[in-house]
């Protein structure tokens, strides 16, 4: 099982279609020693276990089924009231999942009944330190309880899902705390396809396309944020060695192209149109946004930025099926454009390969 923290690789947030709702903020930091324990499954009485995974699985089928009633009934008290993101989630995940075959992967209960009040973080280690079945678990401002943590795959479907379930004990019964999900595949690979492929790509020192491949890797193969795991360490610190240069990390960056330069804010691994593209969005100046109410010209303007992103990087031609260009105005889009690579060609070779 890999349990991956948070990575940083320019990721489009839309793509996951994840509810973050837990009853704590998650914090990464250094960890403080508190009057906790964590059991995995295999540690478990077997009543224990099963208790929660019949908790669990209920909880998935509700969202399988688009029971939100049943699935906030099963709520505690602070998350139920404020439920409508939630609600939304479920339903948009209900048709994705509808058929699929739900398996309770992973357990872990958690025990903060000794937890003081106020504390700032609570961390948990669960498994055998050292060992690559290990799990790290951290919360901010946890109240003291008990708790578990079921890591759900829903498979058997086009679009797999894994689903993370935060659990609180409530009077005898165990209830939905937090609630997280995210796609298992990107264009049809899984996470250990595109480690695979990152590591490849890194020995050829091909920067560019290993990061955003580890990136693609760690948000498919990383249950939550909160989780982390020797696995984790390993993909960071193999995505590390090859950080690339000019990457648009949380900073705008220029791109210059022949008719002018583009300020690039974000490039990502994506198949939300079908196949693995890059997703590149741009700030267009004045005279940009003004070209994008022309069609022709909008083409030609979004065609030469990806001509100059390919210009710098063209290793990206054979990572990528193609590229969508997103040009965003205040946060909104007004203008986007896909080409295969094949199609991404200078006017000159485009207008030679119409003949």
């Amino acid at each position: 099982m890999f349990a991956f923290g948070s990575y940083r690789a320019g990721v489009v947030s839309s793509l996951w279609r994840r509810c973050a709702w837990l009853l704590a903020v998650v914090l990464l930091g250094m960890p403080i020693a508190r009057a906790v324990s964590c059991k995995t499954q295999s540690m478990m009485t077997g009543a224990e276990r099963d208790a929660l995974e019949n908790a669990a699985r209920i909880l998935v089928t509700d969202v399988q089924q688009g029971n939100t009633q049943a699935l906030r009934a099963a709520t505690i008290p602070a998350i139920a009231n404020d439920f409508g993101a939630i609600a939304t989630s479920a339903q948009n995940l209900q048709p994705l999942i509808a058929h699929a075959t739900i398996t309770v992967d992973n357990l872990y209960r958690l025990d903060a009944a000794d937890v003081a009040v106020g504390s700032a973080e609570t961390d948990f280690s669960c498994g055998l330190p050292g060992s690559l079945m290990s799990v790290g678990l951290s919360f901010h401002n946890l109240p003291a309880g008990q708790y578990a943590v079921a890591i759900v795959h829903a498979t058997g479907v086009p679009q797999p899902q894994l689903f993370t379930l935060v659990l609180q004990q409530m009077n005898g019964q165990w209830e939905l705390a937090g609630f997280f999900s995210h796609p298992m595949t990107l264009a049809g690979h899984d996470g250990i396809w595109f480690w695979t492929q990152a590591r490849a790509y890194a020995q050829r020192q091909m920067k560019w396309n290993a990061w955003l491949y580890y990136g693609a890797a760690s948000r498919l193969l990383r249950p939550v944020a909160f989780m982390t795991s020797p696995n984790l360490e390993m993909l960071q610190h193999e995505a590390k060695a090859v950080t690339p240069e000019g990457f648009p990390f949380g900073k705008p960056v220029e791109l210059n192209g022949v008719s002018g330069s583009f300020t690039v804010t974000q490039v990502a691994a994506t198949d939300a149109l079908g196949p693995l593209d890059l997703s590149v969005r741009y700030t267009p100046t004045v005279g940009q946004a003004a070209q994008l109410n022309d069609p022709v010209a909008a083409r030609q303007q979004v065609t030469d930025a990806m001509l100059a992103l390919l210009a710098e990087h063209p290793e990206l031609r054979v990572a990528f099926h193609g590229i969508w260009m997103q040009a965003e105005e205040g946060g909104s889009q007004v203008y986007a454009l896909e080409l295969p690579m094949t199609q991404i060609q200078p006017a000159a070779q485009a207008s030679s390969g119409m003949q």
